[in-house]
């Protein structure tokens, strides 16, 4: 990446906080506009595939879209080794940029559907298929972030994990949050896409859990990391890729 620390961590900051804006806030529209939960969540995941194809399409370029601390901590992992690696100063910018746009979104999403700016969501998400969905969830975004990067196709980042994503809504049982950062600023808001707050530390023990086991699938079904090719978003042979 060739822009500075401060400039990508404004990426980040940003582009966590219009991912959240979009789960969130299409979460409110749906609950206002019909009574069914399948339509809810329907308008709610392709509200989400849609908004998150085009953050990584455009803030790829700057910081490498990831939004995601799960994301940025398995490339710092892959990619500590080598020259254009993340490093441990990249980590204390970009993984707080995260949360904080995070929770910036969340509050502006409820600003703009005139809800609480923050209320504490009682959504309750705790049980234990529900950690076994995040874990699946979490899992497979990171075999396909760093499978792209590996085989040298992380140019269809965009498509690939918004398409992730939005089919993760409706085969996992948590609904695919697959993101420590966006888990944390759904707790600030008490609505559809909300989870209560008591729920979001086993949501994350499950995510890193299954990161790494998504990192352990990326080593044992691929090879060492493709070269970059044009309009590819890639660091030191290793993805840099947005996730809600």
């Amino acid at each position: 990446m060739s822009a500075s620390l401060g400039r990508r961590a404004l990426a980040e900051a940003v582009g966590s906080a219009a991912l959240v804006a979009v789960v969130v806030g299409s979460g409110i529209q749906a609950t206002e506009l019909t009574d069914d939960v399948g339509v809810q969540l329907l308008a709610n995941s392709l509200a989400t595939v849609f908004g998150l194809g085009v953050l990584i399409a455009l803030l790829g370029p700057v910081s490498g879209a990831h939004f995601n601390p799960v994301v940025t901590l398995a490339a710092w992992l892959t990619g500590r080794r080598t020259p254009d690696g993340l490093t441990l100063r990249d980590l204390a910018a970009y993984l707080p940029a995260q949360t904080a746009g995070a929770i910036g979104g969340a509050v502006l999403a409820d600003a703009m559907f005139a809800e609480p700016l923050v209320q504490w969501s009682t959504h309750d998400r705790s049980a234990g298929h529900l950690w076994l969905g995040e874990l699946v969830a979490t899992a497979g975004l990171v075999l396909l972030v760093f499978g792209l990067a590996r085989t040298g196709r992380a140019q269809l980042a965009p498509v690939g994990v918004a398409s992730y994503i939005g089919a993760a809504y409706w085969f996992t049982s948590s609904t695919s949050f697959a993101n420590p950062a966006v888990t944390i600023g759904r707790a600030f808001t008490d609505t559809f896409a909300g989870i209560a707050p008591a729920s979001v530390i086993p949501f994350i023990v499950a995510q890193l859990a299954g990161a790494v086991i998504g990192l352990a699938l990326v080593a044992a079904v691929f090879t060492h990391p493709a070269p970059a090719q044009t309009g590819a978003v890639v660091t030191d042979g290793e993805p840099e890729l947005a996730t809600p």
